[in-house]
C-alpha cells in the first residue's frame, strides 16, 4: 500500500479526483479499477508477489550503462539494451526482465479484461538508478509531465504503465502526482502550435520517428515540453506526494496522469498501448479531451 499521499502547498488550487489521485484496488474489482484508471487515478494493487530472489545477484549489481537511465527490453524480439553485462549474467538479467513483462501482462489482463482484445505490449524497463540530476529539463523525469514519445508516435493510443518497486533495502519510489489532465492541457495549450503540413511523413521518411507522427503526437509533445520547461509550474503547480514502498505495484495511464519520479532505485516498468475505442469512457482520453478543446480531429 502507498505509505503517504499528501497534498503539497501550491499557488494554484488543484481539482483532485473524487477519491484522491491514488486509489487502492483489489485485483478482482475490474469495473472500479477501469473507471478510476480512465479518470486519472494511479492504481495501487496490494498483496501481489513478484519474486526476484533467483536473480538478485544480477539485478542488484551494476547493470546499467553509464549515462543510461534504464535497462530496456523488447518483448517482441528479446533484445536487451542499456547494460554492459554479457554472457550468462546478461542472459539472466534478460530472463528476469522478461519474466516481469509476462507477469505485468497477466496482471493487466486479469484486472482489466475489457482491454484484453486491444492491448499491445510495448517495451519493458528495469530502473536500477536514482534520478539523474544532470539531464536537460525536457529529459528530467523529476519534473511534472505527461508521457509523450518523440521517436515513437502513439497516434492517439493510450499509454498504460505498470510499475513494481523491488528495492532490496526497503527504499520507496517517490512520485508527485499533478492536476487532472484537462486542467493541465488548458494551462499549456495556448503555448502550442499546429504541426506543419507533411511534417509527420517527413519525420517518418527520415527515420526520426518509427511511425507517422500525428497532430495528436505533435500536440502532446508540446504539452510535455512546455510543462517541463516552466520553472514556475514545476515549483508551485498543484501536486500530491505519493511514496510507493518496496514491494508495491502500481499502474496508471501516464499520458494523462501528470507525474514526476523524484527518487528511488530498483523498479520494473512495463508499457502497454491501448486504442481509445477499447476504453470504457473514450471521452476521458487525452485524444478526445484535446479534440474538444481545439475543435479539430487530431488523428
Amino acid at each position: 500500500m502507498v505509505k503517504r499521499v499528501q497534498k503539497l502547498r501550491s499557488r494554484t488550487p488543484a481539482t483532485p479526483p473524487s477519491e484522491g489521485p491514488v486509489a487502492v484496488v483489489a485485483r478482482s474489482d475490474a469495473d472500479r479499477a477501469m473507471a478510476l484508471l480512465e479518470h486519472g487515478h494511479v492504481l495501487v494493487l496490494p498483496d501481489l508477489t513478484f519474486d526476484v530472489s533467483e536473480a538478485a545477484d544480477v539485478i542488484y549489481a551494476d547493470v546499467s550503462d553509464a549515462g543510461v537511465k534504464n535497462v530496456s527490453y523488447n518483448p517482441a524480439n528479446g533484445e536487451l539494451k542499456g547494460t554492459p553485462l554479457d554472457g550468462t549474467a546478461r542472459e539472466r538479467l534478460a530472463d528476469a526482465v522478461a519474466r516481469y513483462s509476462d507477469w505485468a501482462e497477466a496482471l493487466v489482463r486479469e484486472l482489466l479484461p475489457a482491454y484484453a482484445k486491444g492491448l499491445e505490449k510495448g517495451r519493458t524497463s528495469f530502473r536500477p538508478r536514482a534520478a539523474d540530476h544532470n539531464l536537460s529539463k525536457r529529459k528530467d523525469d523529476r519534473r511534472l509531465h505527461v508521457d509523450a514519445f518523440p521517436s515513437n508516435p502513439v497516434q492517439g493510443r493510450r499509454i498504460l504503465r505498470v510499475f513494481r518497486n523491488v528495492n532490496p533495502a526497503g527504499e520507496a519510489r517517490n512520485w508527485r502526482v499533478g492536476e487532472p489532465f484537462a486542467d493541465f492541457a488548458a494551462r499549456f495549450l495556448p503555448q502550442t502550435r499546429p504541426m506543419a503540413p507533411g511534417m509527420g511523413a517527413i519525420l517518418q521518411a527520415l527515420r526520426v520517428t518509427t511511425g507517422r507522427r500525428s497532430a495528436y503526437d505533435h500536440l502532446m509533445l508540446q504539452l510535455h515540453d512546455a510543462a517541463k520547461e516552466h520553472d514556475e509550474y514545476q515549483a508551485h503547480g498543484p501536486r500530491w506526494a505519493a511514496d510507493f514502498p518496496a514491494g508495491a505495484t502500481w499502474m496508471c495511464f501516464t499520458d494523462s496522469v501528470v507525474h514526476a519520479a523524484l527518487g528511488g532505485r530498483y523498479a520494473f516498468e512495463q508499457t502497454f498501448y491501448l486504442p481509445v475505442s477499447a476504453m470504457g469512457d473514450p471521452a476521458a482520453s487525452p485524444l478526445r479531451i484535446l479534440e474538444a478543446m481545439t475543435g479539430r480531429r487530431l488523428v
